[in-house]
């Protein structure tokens, strides 16, 4: 069957009202009918970056056209590299950033075809395109001697920082942290991914109904969070006088099956200290149970979460990141070894 053209969803979300309440979450029999207030504005209002992260850089990626958004924050300790998941933001991590800054130096990334970012060709989400605009991105801002850097990647974003990991390019890479994502649950889900994303909202009249339908009906559950996260993740369309997504993932279907397939494999066969933090009941596939079972990686269940771990609960979010640190003694410029005069000092 055909998705349904991007028309009629709109005439769906903009139809008559009384013929299908549950239509749209903002149609008048969804919610109890009132009229718009201050507070209810506010509450949905966008939040800026600069709260949560201390500035906004351009990378440009020499002997390209590409160059890319990336957010940092603080100014000590390594480098916690952060990768988002598809349709998703760098901002995804500010709320989470502002928490791990005064431990870590957060840098968090618009990959391709995201956020601000802007290159060649945004619609080429494949997996080795993206794991290659990574590692540009790492070489262009830290050369051939980096600081201790972990890579953190959430949903494609894991797929990501796995593949990344797995080319053994990174120098002091000493740590993976892979976000809800599992190939064998990926894989059997992307066979319903196109009805997924054609039933969900495609068209809203101002940012601040397209945060409060992220909350309500959309991914997220944290309104702080989406308040920040939201508006990178839409623009505007002056055809239709409307707001719509930057990044078209229905059109993006070819690379579905790169990003995860052998996903498993490789995050075990990285040579670094890995961590896999899952919202509920997720199941390992084979490999990872018998990963797992061996002492290969540690894994967390975060309860009470959504898909977005790092947006619904960012203070629990931080503290796993923090401690996965501290456990590993990762230091400013990679594990720290009392006693041990390290290369990099001289």
């Amino acid at each position: 069957m055909e998705p349904a053209p991007l028309a009629s969803l709109q005439e769906e979300g903009e139809g008559e009202p009384d013929e299908s309440p549950s239509s749209s979450a903002f149609s008048a029999d969804a919610v109890p009918p009132r009229p718009a207030t201050h507070h209810s504005l506010h509450k949905y209002a966008p939040l800026d970056w600069s709260a949560y992260f201390d500035e906004e850089r351009r990378v440009a990626v020499p002997d390209t056209e590409d160059v890319f958004n990336v957010y940092t924050a603080g100014s000590e300790g390594p480098v916690v590299f952060c990768l988002h998941g598809g349709g998703y933001s760098g901002l995804s991590f500010a709320l989470a950033a502002s928490r791990m800054k005064e431990k870590a130096r957060v840098v968090s990334m618009d990959l391709r075809g995201h956020g601000k970012s802007t290159t060649s060709d945004d619609s080429d989400l494949s997996i080795e395109t993206l794991s290659g605009d990574v590692i540009a991105v790492l070489h262009t801002l830290y050369g051939d001697s980096p600081p201790a850097i972990m890579l953190v990647g959430h949903s494609m974003g894991g797929s990501v920082a796995v593949h990344v990991a797995a080319r053994k390019v990174i120098c002091n890479l000493h740590g993976l942290v892979v976000v809800d994502v599992v190939e064998g649950t990926a894989m059997a889900s992307l066979v319903h991914m196109q009805k997924i994303l054609t039933n969900r909202a495609q068209h809203f009249p101002s940012i601040e109904k397209a945060i409060e339908w992220s909350v309500k009906g959309g991914p997220l559950r944290n309104i702080d969070s989406a308040r920040v996260s939201i508006p990178s993740t839409l623009k505007y369309d002056e055809s239709r006088n409307c707001y719509t997504y930057r990044t078209p993932l229905e059109e993006t279907e070819k690379y579905w099956k790169g990003w995860y397939e052998g996903l498993s494999e490789k995050f075990l066969s990285c040579p670094v200290q890995k961590i896999l933090l899952l919202a509920g009941t997720d199941r390992l596939d084979r490999a990872l149970t018998i990963g797992q079972m061996q002492g290969k990686f540690q894994m967390v269940v975060v309860r009470h979460t959504g898909h977005a771990i790092q947006e619904d609960v960012p203070e629990e979010f931080a503290s796993y990141i923090l401690n996965f640190i501290a456990r590993n003694k990762i230091g400013p410029n990679g594990v720290e070894i009392p006693g041990l005069i390290k290369k990099w000092q001289h």
